[in-house]
């Protein structure tokens, strides 16, 4: 056995299995494709609040990922290792938007086909995804529900604000309502005519109405 041998090293060995080139070339690519997705999700965001730290997540993954599958590509034995590692993660964060899963697998996928050396696909292909997005998450549809949140003093102003509604609307239906000593409280849920919401204003100020908000309905705030 010889000083060489006593030293050789199998870890060693793998320094050079990527180049430096490649490595940062993906990675710089990574990062690019990645703010390319925070971008996009930062602009067609419409939940109720918006969270950065996620946005910095969809950059995040995509570098990740690219030097996960970076390193698989260049050793055989290692994918192997790797499916087992990561077959014990598990996340528990919940999501809460459809769209966000979307993302996230954008962001996955971006990486994966980044680090496979396909670079037209991946910056084409996001390009186009990203596009798509704009267009349907950002499209306004008047027909979509809005909730509207009315406290009454009697039955009388219940059933004039009921009226007004109804010829301010193109549907208005009752979802719940709430009966107390001298008051009213009744959620309903509309179809706006146009974009135009001043009828609120002159809901409110109608005899005996004490209060009228406006809200957007997705869906998940109350069945």
């Amino acid at each position: 056995m010889t000083f060489n041998d006593i030293f050789k090293s199998g870890f060693l060995e793998n320094v050079a299995a990527v180049s430096v080139f490649d490595m940062v070339l993906a990675l710089v690519l990574a990062f690019g494709l990645g703010l390319y997705i925070f971008l996009i999700y930062k602009k067609t965001y419409a939940g109720v609040m918006y969270s950065s730290s996620f946005g910095v997540t969809l950059v995040a993954l995509t570098m990740i990922t690219t030097l996960v599958i970076l390193a698989v590509t260049s050793n055989v034995v290692l994918s192997l290792g790797m499916v087992g590692a990561l077959s014990i993660v598990r996340f528990r964060t919940a999501i809460k938007e459809p769209l966000d899963i979307a993302f996230l697998f954008w962001a996955i996928a971006a990486g994966i086909v980044l680090a496979a050396g396909m670079l037209p696909l991946a910056v084409f292909g996001s390009i186009l995804i990203g596009v798509i997005i704009l267009i349907f998450a950002n499209r306004k549809d008047m027909t979509n529900p809005y909730i509207v949140v009315l406290r009454c003093g009697n039955h009388d102003s219940e059933t004039a604000a009921l009226d007004f509604l109804q010829g301010k609307t193109k549907r208005c239906t009752v979802k719940s309502k709430t009966a107390q000593k001298g008051s009213v409280e009744l959620n309903l849920e509309i179809r706006l005519l146009d974009d135009n919401t001043d009828f609120v204003n002159a809901l409110s100020e109608l005899p005996g109405v004490e209060s009228a908000v406006l809200v957007s309905y997705n869906g998940d705030y109350m069945g």
